[in-house]
């Protein structure tokens, strides 16, 4: 399983700089992912996937503790779509 401190040693292998050079990177990427799905702007990196901002309606549930209905409130979640390069390597 790959983890951020894998990945982080991965791109400092791959661009042959330093950890402090990798971990920036890889920060960098996450944040501008970030900040344009706050802005509820589509994310796409082709052949990997795209990222966009999808939204939930209210609904009924049920506490499955108690067998209660509860009032789920509207929300919003991150959806990833995987890339054709991506889905034909897996």
């Amino acid at each position: 399983m790959s983890d951020k401190d894998h990945l982080i040693d991965v791109i400092q292998a791959q661009m042959n700089s330093s950890r402090k050079a990798a971990t920036d990177t890889l920060a960098a990427v996450i944040d501008t992912i970030t900040v344009s799905l706050k802005k509820n702007q589509r994310v796409q990196l082709v052949g990997f996937g795209s990222f966009e901002v999808a939204k939930r309606p209210a609904r009924r549930g049920r506490n499955p503790a108690t067998g209660e209905s509860i009032r789920i409130k509207a929300s919003k979640t991150v959806r990833f779509k995987v890339g054709a390069k991506l889905k034909r390597a897996v």
